[in-house]
């Protein structure tokens, strides 16, 4: 059973910086784990993602060079480490897993495994 919680999330001021973390159980090296987001009254947006046995990651257009999705296995934990964050990074942001391929992350409709979500509110 794939069990995945969030933290981190918070309030920051825009060009600020915050580290979203998710305790993950359940999970197998093939697994994709990333991140998904989504704002009030808009679409849910795949945000970033990594093969749990490393090699292969994803990020959307919208958070490159700002964004950094790593993963400390012995730990089980998958983090999202958000730099110079902007007020259109505002959104809940869930925790996903999925059993295909990260490569894939940004075109995936659903994902197999969600988290319950972390508010993150950035402030201009």
């Amino acid at each position: 059973q794939v069990h995945l919680v969030e933290s981190g999330g918070g309030l920051v001021q825009a060009g600020g910086s915050l580290r979203l973390s998710c305790a993950a159980s359940g999970i197998f090296s093939n697994y994709a784990m990333g991140w998904l987001r989504q704002a009030p009254g808009k679409e849910r947006e795949p945000v970033a993602a990594i093969r749990w046995g490393g090699g292969v990651t994803y990020y959307a257009d919208s958070v490159k060079g700002r964004f950094t999705i790593s993963r400390d296995n012995a730990k089980n934990t998958l983090y999202l480490q958000m730099n110079s964050l902007k007020p259109e990074d505002t959104s809940v942001y869930y925790c996903a897993a999925d059993r295909g391929s990260a490569a894939d992350w940004g075109r995936r409709t659903t994902y197999d495994y969600r988290g319950q979500g972390t508010q993150v509110i950035v402030s201009s």
